[in-house]
């Protein structure tokens, strides 16, 4: 399995995400994570030059669109953006994007990379996120995310200049002072999975 989880953009290591590509170029940029959230063409011109500074071929891809699901398999690389991470499982849920992308996943089809949400919702549980995330005007939200990791991912902590950085500081500070494991990213970290381990990257 090949994971490039990054906690804000392209993360500090994207050469590590270029070697797990073993040549492929065809990306999917899912953006579902924003959706019914404000629109903001500049920020998705910039993760789409983020992509193609890598000299990747960039396609955007919107799940709820007729036949993208089953497109998943067309790619290298899926690159799942950031915004509301139980907007995103809803998504999922509904598409049934989350199985084919486990599928993908676990015959090691495409690599699986992104940041903020789109790393987030491959933890096992995304509850402990409704701190951060708003859910409270959600019917019946879905909050089991993809256990793809063993843990909650946790991006943005310690991270100056990133608005959510107080609100993710203080909840990893609180699941630590429980026990709870998690996997505590500050911008520019990145977990990287690469067969059957992880490694974190700062």
């Amino acid at each position: 399995m090949r994971l490039y989880l990054s906690s804000f953009r392209m993360g500090n290591h994207t050469d590590r995400l270029l070697g797990m590509l073993r040549g492929g170029r065809r990306t999917a940029l899912i953006r579902n994570a924003v959706e019914g959230l404000p629109f903001r063409q500049d920020s998705l011109d910039r993760d789409v030059g983020d992509l193609e500074q890598l000299g990747l071929d960039v396609t955007l891809l919107d799940l709820r669109a007729p036949g993208a699901v089953e497109r998943l398999q067309d790619f290298d690389l899926l690159f799942v953006r950031g915004g509301n991470v139980f907007t995103l499982r809803r998504v999922l849920a509904e598409t049934g994007a989350d199985a084919a992308i486990l599928e993908l996943l676990h015959r090691d089809a495409v690599v699986y990379a992104g940041f903020s949400a789109g790393p987030c919702i491959l933890s096992p549980d995304l509850l402990p996120l409704a701190a951060v995330d708003p859910i409270g005007d959600m019917p019946d939200p879905v909050t089991t995310g993809l256990g793809i990791l063993d843990r909650l991912f946790m991006p943005h902590v310690d991270s100056p200049g990133h608005p959510e950085t107080a609100d993710c500081t203080r909840l990893a500070d609180r699941l630590a002072a429980q026990g709870l494991p998690h996997w505590r990213l500050r911008d520019g970290d990145v977990l990287v999975r690469d067969g059957e381990r992880d490694d974190l990257l700062t």
